[in-house]
């Protein structure tokens, strides 16, 4: 797969797409809505209480409440919970970029790192700041028709900005076949 390197993204010139993209952002940013977007499509998201805090073309924050949902019996909040809200801040971004395409794209994640430097005890917030990454590799695809990669790091801290966990997520982006 040729791998994506960060650089200046393409701009979107179709204006329906980036409408598009630009109302998935105020769902995203919405209470209500995004609450039922994860009841339907990420219920367990919904569960933990995940919430998205900032989402723009570069940057996007998700937090996840120190909370009985989220805690496990070491008085921290448990991986997994911390897993999603770390997808989620990659992942709005990729849909994003991939909603601005002007072909239908296909993202998966294919790879996943993650370390754990403290103890997760208080709401926990994820930011990625690689939205560049992102569009770049589904430009790449868009371009050459072949697969690429983008690998994107969020760095989860809590509000008094201890560094809890850093993930690097690699998403793979392919044009889909048209049929």
């Amino acid at each position: 797969m040729p791998q994506a390197t960060p650089g200046p993204a393409s701009q979107p010139s179709d204006t329906a797409a980036v409408r598009q993209a630009e109302a998935l952002r105020r769902r995203m940013l919405s209470r209500w809505p995004m609450r039922l977007y994860m009841l339907k499509n990420l219920p367990l998201g919904l569960i933990a209480g995940l919430r998205v805090e900032q989402l723009k073309d570069d940057c996007c924050a998700v937090s996840v409440p120190y909370a009985w949902r989220t805690t496990n019996p070491f008085r921290s909040i448990y991986f997994a919970a911390q897993a999603m809200a770390a997808e989620m801040s990659t992942g709005a971004m990729a849909l994003g970029a991939v909603r601005v395409a002007p072909v239908p794209v296909a993202l998966l994640i294919v790879d996943l790192k993650a370390s754990f430097g403290k103890k997760a005890t208080a709401k926990t917030t994820f930011r990625c700041t690689q939205g560049a990454a992102l569009r770049q590799a589904v430009a790449c695809t868009l371009a050459s028709g072949e697969a690429a990669t983008a690998s994107v790091v969020t760095v989860g801290q809590m509000a008094d900005g201890t560094e809890v966990a850093r993930f690097t997520f690699t998403w793979s982006f392919k044009r889909r076949a048209s049929g």
